[in-house]
């Protein structure tokens, strides 16, 4: 039995992982504020800790001894080293979840591999991201660090709507409005379940091949944005959404914070290979493409009327957007 400590817990991929991670049999402990995102299950242990604060955190963790410490909540190199500051020396693997947007954007070529270089000029989060992978190899070189990087791309559950504008998007397609497709929608994306990410993650869990190693973490379900859209439509029992078309430059100049996610990501076809990841856990595979995922979506927003939530900004933004595009031609 291995004793992991997944630091969140409550996420897209951490909760599926913990769930994983229990069916298999380990002693999960998971460390976070209290905030939950999606329910813990009965069998997991709960430290409460600002993860900010690594004085809170050595002490929820004091007297405990984790095999792997599993970090879902470090964004930028100070995270990561107030996490090492705590955990190195005391765990046998510190799995560190980067993004697969890390990558080159845009790609040079397709598939992504973890040979493609990392460097993203569009977002800051990928570059962050980029800077903590940086300073826990060089730690793993300088001081033999048991540290794991995976990349995952975009992870989804029932809890998450994968469009620009979430149950906006939804709520717009219902009324019969506009729906905003960044680009022409014919660009690919690697689409993956968490249930299926965490197939991946738990298999390099205490996994000594994963030791150094960096590994993206997507399935193989690569659709475009137009089928994306159009399942989603299609769960929400819209027949022909009125889908329009906007170049992913103009809605970043509609609604700057878009632009990064966009033109650092989302604008690109991006399809991976996952044959290192694949070749230490053969049992990942995609087991849920979008179609099943977008009904699992609409059944559990249409089951929680309180998370139907229409971002008014973001909604009168689609409106000007839609105009802009029919004035364009």
């Amino acid at each position: 039995m291995t004793s992991i400590l997944y630091i969140g817990g409550t996420g897209i991929i951490s909760a599926a992982s913990v769930r994983r991670s229990l069916e298999r049999g380990h002693e999960v402990t998971v460390l976070n504020r209290g905030t939950e995102r999606r329910p813990v299950p009965d069998g997991v242990r709960v430290l409460v800790a600002d993860v900010r604060d690594p004085a809170a955190v050595r002490e929820a963790v004091r007297g405990s001894e984790f095999d792997v410490v599993a970090d879902f909540l470090s964004f930028v190199p100070e995270h990561v080293q107030n996490m090492l500051g705590v955990f190195e020396g005391s765990t046998g693997q510190y799995l560190f979840v980067s993004s697969a947007s890390a990558y080159e954007k845009p790609p040079s070529g397709l598939p992504v591999t973890e040979r493609t270089p990392l460097v993203n000029p569009f977002w800051q989060y990928s570059r962050d991201k980029i800077a903590c992978e940086d300073l826990l190899f060089a730690a793993h070189a300088a001081r033999g660090l048991p540290v794991t990087v995976i990349r995952p791309s975009h992870t989804y559950d029932r809890q998450a709507i994968p469009t620009i504008g979430h149950w906006t998007d939804i709520a717009r397609m219902r009324a019969g409005k506009p729906v905003i497709v960044h680009g022409d929608g014919t660009t690919q994306w690697t689409i993956t379940h968490a249930d299926d990410v965490a197939v991946a993650v738990t298999g390099l869990v205490g996994n000594p091949a994963a030791i150094g190693e960096a590994f993206t973490v997507t399935g193989d379900h690569a659709p475009t944005w137009n089928q994306i859209y159009g399942w989603l439509a299609g769960a929400a029992g819209v027949a022909e959404p009125d889908l329009v078309h906007v170049t992913s430059d103009a809605i970043a100049a509609f609604r700057p914070e878009l632009g990064p996610t966009l033109l650092g990501d989302k604008a690109h076809s991006m399809v991976f290979d996952n044959s290192k990841v694949r070749a230490l856990v053969p049992e990942f595979a995609t087991t849920v493409t979008f179609d099943e995922g977008a009904r699992g979506i609409l059944e559990h927003y249409d089951g929680h009327p309180d998370a139907q939530i229409v971002d008014g900004e973001i909604d009168a933004a689609f409106d000007r957007m839609a105009a802009y595009a029919r004035s364009a031609g």
